[in-house]
């Protein structure tokens, strides 16, 4: 499982791990040096019979630490393979680096461990860490490509080849490093944890979802990698999976207010609404305080998808009045929020600019720049790209000095219109820096939904999609799917349609009208597209429901159904 510290407990914490990790051994003991010499002393558990074997203590000077520990490992297996490397003085250096790597001249230490010993990869990547740390990321790539051009081990090779993956946040490469390293060290938990995370950032749930029951069977009293499985497999569609890792979840943590709150968000992923709402009523009411009733608004908007307006109005107040009670200052900004989504948006845009006139001035002003920025996507979204140019040059106004993103995003998209290639070179000015082109991806696919050039941002969402693009958070998969409907690709729409988005822990964010209530006219389609009737006709229901008898976002008009 790896090297840990020295300041890490031994046995007793390592003793669990081991034996969920499928081990049928342990090996423990004890060093001392005396008179000069090193001595050592180990014993092997027999963890099926019970018995106890002592081996051979073994002694000598000790500069010679690595004979003594491959004399040791003979007497457990006669097939052990070397160690990494047989100088001494590049194993000193290798712990030094480890326990601390900015201990002063290591530096220098692991460029001469690495002259010393070309072939002992963990040199390179000790040594491209400290070079992360002065930001010199060229340096550090290298580093790890001069380790690579050498006869390394398969692990540390796949371990170089990782952390060149994350200097260049390249998915793909990491994905492919992660499950080398899964072959060659698998009772790994955390390489196990490094793959389930890379398939769920790209959303390959199946994937997922194998990963994280290899990460729990060799840690299973890991109460987060149970919470984890359990939303890779709702997403996945196995709703049963998901419901019993919750279930081990709470067990491990039966106080724990997100293991509540994680059963509300399977419910809501797998449809089942009514026992969305239970779970998050019931999680709110025993934990008050968690995200100042975060849960009641999760609860409202789970009933709210069934088109209640009035009953999911309700539950709202609760929320409303825990943030109240928290001493929220932006109570009336999260009113106006959900007055939008709720399909009462003339009222919800007179609220937001209420609250931005009244807040421009003294210590609300923070307020009054995300009403102004949320404003300006309202009305761009309403057809009125006049009028949410003035709310971006507010808001841009009341950002100064320091920029807000949220106002830049919005001030992106309310430039004149343009057409797919100028969008792009926008785009590449907007984020020129590889390093932001979620950032840049996202100002684009944006800006082309709103010109309704489906063709031109499927790409660039089904990318972002692919590539585990964060920056849309749980509303990517309907805006792909919504350009997928307008380009005809029914099946793959269906796909991404078939799961709810449950809030993120901000709850309501300026993005969240980007995808609600399209869902429902998105899923609509797709049924009617399918021959589904019934179903088409309840999304409908729906979706006028929580559209009201304003115009469809971006300006298309509501359909007589």
């Amino acid at each position: 499982m790896g090297p840990r510290p020295v300041s890490v407990p031994g046995v007793s914490t390592e003793r669990t791990a081991a034996l969920g990790a499928g081990a049928t051994k342990i090996v423990f003991g004890q060093y001392a040096i005396r008179g000069g010499t090193l001595e050592v002393r180990m014993t092997v558990e027999d963890e099926i019979t019970g018995t106890m074997t002592v081996l051979d203590p073994v002694s000598g000077p000790p500069a010679d630490i690595l004979a003594l520990g491959s004399a040791l490992a003979r007497q457990i297996s006669p097939h052990v393979s070397p160690f990494g490397t047989q100088n001494a003085s590049v194993l000193e250096t290798h712990a030094k680096g480890y326990e601390h790597l900015d201990s002063p001249g290591l530096a220098e230490d692991l460029e001469r461990a690495v002259a010393a010993d070309p072939d002992f990869g963990p040199s390179y990547r000790q040594l491209a860490q400290l070079k992360l740390q002065q930001r010199d990321i060229a340096g550090a790539e290298a580093i790890l490509q001069n380790g690579l051009a050498r006869k390394l081990p398969p692990v540390e090779r796949a371990l170089m080849q990782l952390e060149i993956a994350n200097l260049h946040n390249d998915p793909k490469v990491r994905s492919e490093a992660l499950a080398a390293l899964s072959t060659e060290d698998p009772y790994n938990p955390e390489v196990w944890q490094g793959l389930a995370a890379a398939a769920m950032a790209t959303h390959r749930y199946p994937q997922a979802v194998e990963a994280w029951r290899k990460a729990v069977a060799i840690q299973p009293d890991d109460p987060n990698l149970w919470n984890q499985l359990a939303y890779a497999a709702a997403y996945s569609g196995d709703a049963s999976v998901a419901l019993n890792a919750v279930d081990r979840y709470q067990t491990l943590m039966p106080e724990s207010p997100n293991a509540a709150d994680t059963l509300g968000d399977i419910h809501l992923i797998a449809g089942q609404l009514p026992q969305a709402e239970e779970a998050y009523v019931r999680s709110a009411k025993k934990h008050p305080d968690f995200y100042a009733g975060l849960d009641f608004l999760k609860a409202a908007l789970a009933h709210l998808m069934t088109g209640d307006v009035p009953g999911a109005d309700a539950l709202a107040r609760q929320y409303f009045d825990s943030r109240a009670t928290a001493k929220d200052p932006a109570i009336d900004y999260r009113k106006a929020q959900w007055a939008w989504i709720s399909g009462r948006r003339k009222a919800a845009c007179r609220q937001m600019e209420q609250l931005a006139r009244a807040s421009e001035n003294g210590p609300a002003r923070p307020i009054a720049l995300h009403a102004y920025t949320d404003l300006a996507v309202w009305t761009l979204m309403l057809g009125n790209r006049e009028g949410a140019s003035e709310m971006v040059r507010k808001a841009v106004e009341i950002a100064k000095p320091a920029a807000f993103p949220q106002a830049t995003m919005a001030q992106f998209l309310t430039q004149l219109p343009a057409g797919a290639a100028e969008w792009q070179a926008r785009a590449k000015a907007l984020a020129p820096d590889p390093a932001q082109s979620a950032i840049g991806n996202t100002a684009l696919a944006e800006a082309l939904l709103f010109a309704k050039d489906y063709a031109a941002a499927l790409p660039v969402l089904q990318a972002m999609y692919d590539g585990g693009n964060s920056a849309v958070a749980e509303g990517l998969p309907v805006l792909l799917a919504w350009t997928d409907v307008e380009t005809g690709h029914i099946p793959e729409a269906a796909d991404l349609l078939r799961a709810n988005p449950p809030l993120a822990d901000a709850g309501l964010t300026w993005s969240t009208a980007l995808y609600f209530p399209r869902i429902f006219y998105l899923r609509a389609v797709v049924a009617e597209k399918q021959g589904q009737p019934d179903i088409a006709r309840e999304n409908w229901r729906i979706f006028h429901a929580l559209s009201g008898t304003d115009p469809l976002m971006w300006g298309e008009e509501l359909k007589g159904k």
